[in-house]
């Protein structure tokens, strides 16, 4: 069996990857920072493939795709992403439009084309990280929390095509709270809500994929989902905007 997984240097990434491992998979793993992916999982070389390559551009997205399209992948983990804080008017418009071509983007080309793929053999999984961002605005990380609700929404209806077409491709998406990560120190925000480990999430993530959920929820974010559903919208965003704030 074989997975590919974006975003695997560090966080819920590389501990997808580890889990994944032990279950004897032959792993494609991408980041950013190829040395450092090289480093992480140096012992596993025989069954591990690394890529270093920038996904917020198009291109690479592509190539990475031609380069494993022969490859048969079984499983496709979209992981790579990162936040930003701050008041709309003055976070930084490169580091915005950065985070939708990865964080959106990336998702997008790289489900598309892998789907494709798995619709003609007629198996394969995708679990796309989203957040539970992804079923609520949210001040002071507006952009962030924005390209998670794309991604939710993209997955849910991908989910409703292959249902309807009798697919046995499988699809999902990971929707946790905050995770202890470096997505923190990325994003300069702090949190004022529980953070979940990232080993404990990432086993949340691929035990919901195996038995084919299609939105996974930690079990410390179930109420928050519930309460996403039913408050007024004027209560649900003063409530998220006290989530989060900039780091001074």
């Amino acid at each position: 069996m074989k997975a590919l997984i974006t975003g695997a240097s560090s966080g819920i990434g590389k501990d997808m990857a580890l889990s994944l491992l032990s279950y004897n998979y032959e792993l494609f793993l991408v980041s950013k920072d190829k040395d450092k992916l090289d480093k992480v999982f140096k012992k596993y070389k025989n069954r591990v493939t690394t890529y270093g390559l920038d996904l917020t551009k198009k291109e690479e997205c592509i190539k990475l795709h031609k380069m494993l399209k022969d490859e048969k992948i079984d499983i496709l983990i979209n992981n790579a992403g990162f936040g930003d804080a701050g008041n709309f008017s003055e976070t930084d418009l490169d580091k915005e439009l950065a985070m939708i071509d990865l964080n959106i983007k990336a998702y997008h080309i790289l489900t598309k084309l892998f789907l494709k793929d798995f619709v003609k053999r007629n198996y394969g999984r995708i679990l796309n990280v989203a957040s539970m961002a992804g079923f609520i605005p949210g001040p002071y990380m507006a952009t962030y929390y924005a390209t998670k609700s794309y991604i939710v929404s993209l997955s849910l209806a991908i989910y409703e095509e292959l249902k309807k077409d009798h697919s046995q491709v499988k699809i999902a998406v990971f929707c946790p709270g905050p995770v202890v990560t470096n997505f923190n120190n990325v994003a300069n925000v702090n949190f004022h809500i529980p953070s979940l480990n990232s080993k404990y999430a990432s086993k949340i993530a691929l035990d919901g994929m195996f038995r084919d959920k299609l939105i996974i929820i930690p079990p410390n974010m179930k109420l928050n989902y519930v309460l996403s559903k039913v408050s007024p919208t004027k209560i649900t965003l003063y409530a998220s905007s006290l989530i989060q704030e900039r780091k001074e």
